[in-house]
Formats: structure tokens, sequence, C-alpha cells
């Protein structure tokens, strides 16, 4: 088939209704109503997430989407019918039970902007108007419930929209805060509230380096560091717990290993020791059962999730039941109970709400999403391969293949790049990317590049400042291991990615110009210096630990020489660029700099920008659109044959 006609025949499709109000298209052909209904069975493959417990009763709280939006909804029963308990036009995703109380307390942002809001819901009455706790603009961040429900503790940046101090909310009538700790960086966090309602345990964060865990005294403000040991020196803790009855701390740390143990904190002697019997992965959650018996964690084992449980406070091993493979998350022990519960996303299907009774060895399914789809699916495992890159460092992938008898011979890839940098790729239902691979035909491949979690510190780090361009080097390995495959077709790779991995999929524009037939970036940096300059001002400091500071003259020139808005006459092929003006990250002036640039180059771009999502679509409409011009962007670009593509962006 002739590529002008073809190109002419998708053009000329009509959308089945005008794009969502919000969204501005440049570029981007009108899309066939018969696309919209043959893509309809793979837009509502969207899960359910564990969000913890109610706070008197055996019922789980749980997100999924009514509407356009994503709310909090209470489920009694396993299976059961879901009770919502939030409302409203904007997504909510997280939520916090008040301890013997009846409240709900959640966050909620407008558009994507990130500056969260703190609300508090009602279980006996849902449908009142939550209460704001917040002054409506700040970003309010990790709240937490004292002991006796009566107080909340929560990091704020509303003094001055960069530093984060810590706030005390007490539920009287009226309500009243206090700025308990006010602070010079936007690095500090509250963990847990002392059982005398009097102190807080908190975190100071140094990125991924180093953490520091203090006491703080409410009544005379006195602050204690927790981690002055030299046994505690550059050591990062996460996922930190009070144990003991306040004599310890349980966490994650980087303490004589490669890898994040679980390790015990001694408050009184400062001692720091590792829990015995621990598996040689990355641990990635800690929760601790109310009655602080049983310690459950889950590590990471090549991206799949293995859940483990010990006694304390005595260490001992407990043998857990069997729960379907998969990546695990959002921990959270029921009150007065050792049944844990949790997300569980496997690949035969999307997330859902799960449990353990550890003491009855009992697993409860308590959602289950897909009951709802008549969309026929088949289920792909991963390979998880690994190549060995330019200095020998061996690179992880998962590869998904699609059914080779369906579609024979070697397949177009679409390469899809994580953010973070300190993310990865994980096994786990594909959700819409399933028509990719039953329709089109088109593998999925996902490089875990050096820079990724869960292959232990060193490997964490390998990006850092200078050494960014040697993950992009990475990539080549990834290439040539596609190219040598049977079932792969090196002649038809697309490039995609959202925020970092955004620049991933740019960088393998640039760099390997002739190996791709196209890309796609979502919300991704590009310009490194820019980027640190407008980037919201309480997340600066993090980002130049990771990625360097321009404000020093040779790494400026460095990130500068690896930016691909500089680089753009290397784009030689069609771009998709994807973005949210309320994107507080990374900002949309990013998206316009590179779409200005490769079209004074004369490339080829698609440009879509919703005005109501910030750092990547949320919304159902949103989410949906950008789906379907995303199909049709890889059924112009990449399904052709071979030698249609190649100087086509020109």
């Amino acid at each position: 088939m002739p590529r002008l006609w073809l190109v002419m025949l998708l053009t000329s499709w009509v959308w089945a209704a005008d794009p969502p109000n919000q969204l501005v298209l440049e570029g981007i052909p009108t899309i066939e109503a018969g696309l919209k209904k043959e893509l309809q069975p793979y837009l509502n493959l969207g899960g359910a997430s564990f969000r913890g417990w109610h706070p008197t009763e055996r019922a789980a709280i749980v997100t999924t989407r009514v509407g356009d939006f994503t709310q909090l909804h209470v489920m009694d029963t396993p299976l059961g019918k879901r009770k919502p308990v939030t409302h409203g036009n904007q997504p909510i995703k997280t939520g916090w039970s008040q301890p013997h109380g009846t409240k709900l307390l959640y966050q909620e942002d407008a558009d994507g902007n990130e500056n969260f809001q703190l609300r508090v819901a009602d279980f006996n009455n849902p449908k009142a108007e939550a209460l704001l706790l917040t002054d409506g603009k700040s970003r309010n961040t990790d709240p937490v419930w004292s002991k006796d429900g009566k107080q909340i503790a929560y990091a704020s940046n509303r003094r001055n929209g960069k530093d984060s101090d810590i706030i005390v909310t007490n539920l009287t009538t009226p309500i009243v805060d206090k700025v308990v700790q006010r602070n010079n960086s936007p690095d500090w966090s509250p963990l847990d509230w002392f059982a005398d309602g009097q102190s807080l345990l908190l975190r100071e964060s140094q990125g991924q380096e180093s953490t520091k865990i203090w006491k703080l005294n409410l009544t005379t403000g006195e602050r204690k560091l927790l981690t002055s040991s030299p046994a505690c020196k550059g050591i990062f803790f996460t996922q930190i717990l009070l144990a003991e009855k306040e004599q310890a701390v349980y966490a994650l740390a980087n303490f004589n290993s490669d890898f994040l143990n679980i390790v015990r904190l001694d408050l009184q002697t400062g001692e720091l020791t590792a829990l015995e019997d621990q598996p040689t992965w990355d641990g990635e959650e800690l929760a601790l059962s109310e009655d602080e018996k049983v310690l459950v964690a889950t590590f990471n084992r090549e991206g799949f999730s293995e859940l483990h449980a010990w006694a304390l406070p005595q260490g001992k091993k407990i043998r857990l039941p069997a729960t379907p493979s998969g990546v695990v998350s959002s921990l959270s022990f029921r009150p007065q109970s050792h049944e844990v519960g949790f997300s569980l996303n496997c690949e035969d299907s999307p997330s859902d709400a799960w449990s353990v009774d550890v003491d009855q060895g009992l697993v409860t399914r308590w959602t289950n999403r897909l009951t709802k789809t008549t969309l026929p699916l088949t289920p792909t495992a991963p390979e998880i391969i690994r190549v060995k890159s330019f200095d020998d460092l061996s690179v992880p992938a998962l590869a998904y293949y699609p059914d080779a008898k369906k579609f024979p011979g070697k397949r177009p890839v679409l390469m899809i790049f994580h953010g973070g940098p300190e993310s990865q790729s994980r096994p786990g239902f594909r959700g819409s990317y399933h028509y990719f691979l039953q329709e089109l035909g088109i593998a999925l491949v996902y490089p875990n590049i050096r820079g990724s979690l869960g292959y232990g510190r060193r490997y964490l780090n390998l990006d850092n400042g200078l050494l960014r361009q040697n993950a992009i080097r990475d990539v080549a390995a990834i290439l040539d291991w596609v190219g040598q495959s049977d079932r792969l077709d090196a002649q038809r790779i697309a490039s995609a990615g959202g925020s970092y991995g955004g620049f991933m999929s740019l960088a393998c524009l640039t760099n390997y110009p002739e190996r791709f037939c196209c890309g796609i970036d979502s919300v991704g940096i590009t310009n490194f210096v820019t980027f640190l300059h407008d980037t919201s001002d309480y997340r600066r400091g993090a980002r130049r630990m990771e990625y360097g500071d321009e404000r020093k003259p040779e790494l400026r020139e460095f990130l500068e020489s690896i930016s691909p808005a500089n680089h753009a006459a290397q784009i030689r092929v069609p771009l998709f660029i994807i973005q949210g003006k309320n994107d507080p990250r990374v900002p949309f002036t990013e998206a316009e700099r590179m779409r200005d640039a490769v079209r004074q180059q004369g490339g080829t771009v698609w440009y879509l920008l919703a005005q109501d999502e910030g750092h990547g679509f949320t919304k159902k409409a949103n989410v949906d659109f950008q789906f379907a011009a995303t199909v049709l962007f890889l059924k112009t670009y990449l399904l052709p044959p071979p030698s249609h593509n190649g100087s086509a962006g020109r």
C-alpha cells in the first residue's frame, strides 16, 4: 500500500464526538468513530487499589473509578458492593482512617497541580460535604493520625511555597492548627505519633543518599536526632515504623548491604541490626500489626513481589500462604488483627484488593475488576532478558510478545521506558496495551536501564550526574538484542515513555536516529537546564542531587550536551508529544520547547496538551483520547513495512 494513500485514509477518519474540551490538538488527524468502537473494550480494564481498612469493622477501603474519576469506597464484604465515601470532580487516590473513629482523611489536588489539600469525610455520612482542613492553595502531604484519632500531623509548604513545615491540626470545634516545626528545606515529613500525643517521629530526607530520623517534643520544641550513631551515617532509611512500645524503629535500609534490608534501630543505644533470614533483593514495603507482633514485608525479585513475615520481637520467620504471582503494594494491617491487606497486580488481572490473615493462613480477594469485561484477554507472561552493556554491566528488560500464530514473522516493537529515574518497569497486567499485543501484533519491550530501582543501590546510582549518558548507552545493547531476535523486527521500533521515560524516548531518537521509526514523549524532560530552573521549588534540590547542579559550569555544559531539545536536527522520524498544562514536575514549557525545535527542523510533530491535567493524564475522557491518538500514531508510523519508514518525519 503506498504510504501517501495510507496516511490519507487514516486522516480522513472522523472522531465520533469532539475531543474533550480541555484538550489542545496540533497536527493530530481526526479519528474515525470505528476506531473508537474497536478500542472501547480495551478502555475499561482498570483495576481497584487497596487503600486501607475501616477503623472499627472488617471492611476494606479501595479506590475504583466512578465515571471520569477514581474515588474512595468501602467494602463490607469481599467481592461485595462498593460504597462511595468520596465524591467530586477530581481523582482521589489515597485515604487514611481515623483510629477508633468514623472519619476518613484523604488528599485532593486540582487538575493535576499536586498542591494537595487535606479533607475529612465521614464513613457514617458519606454524602455530606467533606471538611477542608488546609488553605486550598498550598501543597500538604504525608498526613498522620495521632493514636487517639484527635490530631493530624502533616507537612505543608504554605508559608513560602518551597519549604515543608510540620503542622499539627487538632480536630476540635473550631479546628485549630499550629506550626510545630519551621524548616528551611522541603525535605521534612512526619512519620508517626508517639502514644502520648506530645511527640512526633520525623524524617529528614536527603534524596536516595541518606536519611535522618528525629523525635520532636511538641511541648518543649526539643528535637532529638535518633540516627546519630556512626552505624547510621550515610544510610538510606525508608518505610520507617515505630515498634516495641516506642523503644525501636523497624525500617528498610542499605545497612551492610547493596540492597534494602529490614533493620532494627534501637532508639536508646542507636544500635542498628539487620533482621535475619531475608531475601537478597531490595525490600519495598513494611507493615506492622497494631499489637506489634507481626511484621510483613515485600521484596522485589526481578520485578515480582515476594511476601514475607516475621514474628516480633523474636524475629522468627512466619510461613505465609501462597498468593498469585505479581506486584504487591499498599501493605496495611487491619486494626486489632493479623490480617494484612494489599493491592495485587497480576499478568491476568489488573490491580485488585487482597488480604492475608497471617494467623489463619487465609487468603481473601476483595475485588475482581475483570468480572464485568466481555473482552477475551490472553495473558502474556513476560520474558525477562538480560543483555551486556558497553561496560559488561548486566541490564534487564521485560519483553511481551504477541501470539506467534496470529502474528507470524518478526513483529514491530514498542520500547517503553519507565519514569523516575528511580523507578522500575514491573511485570503485571498490561491494561489497554493488550490492544497492541492482541490486535496489532506489536511486541512490548520495557528496559530497566542503569538507574532503575530493584537491583541494588550501586545499580541505582550508576546514572547520576555526569554518568547519565551511560544509561543512554545501555539502550544500544537492548537494540542489539532486538536485532538478534528471530521474533522482533529491528527495522520497526518505536520509543515511548513518560517523565524521565519521556526524556529517554527522546534520547533514543537523538542518539540512535537510524534505529527508530517514531517516538512518543509524555511529560518528558527535554532540556535539563531549563527543567531544573522551572520545576517546582520544592522539587529542585532533590532533582539536582539526581541529575546534577546546573549552576556549576561543568555540569551545565554536560546537561546541555545530553538535552534532546538541543539536538532536534537528529530527530528524523515522527514524534508525538503529550503534556499536561498544570504539570508541577516537568512544566509544559519543556514540551513546547521540544515541539518548536523539531518543527523548526522540518520534522513531523503531533502535539496533545491537556489543560486540566498535570504530570500524566488521569481523567478518563482524556486518557481514552490519548490512547486512541497513540494507536493512530503507531498505526501510521510503526506498522507499515520498513521501506516506508526511515525519513518519514522530514
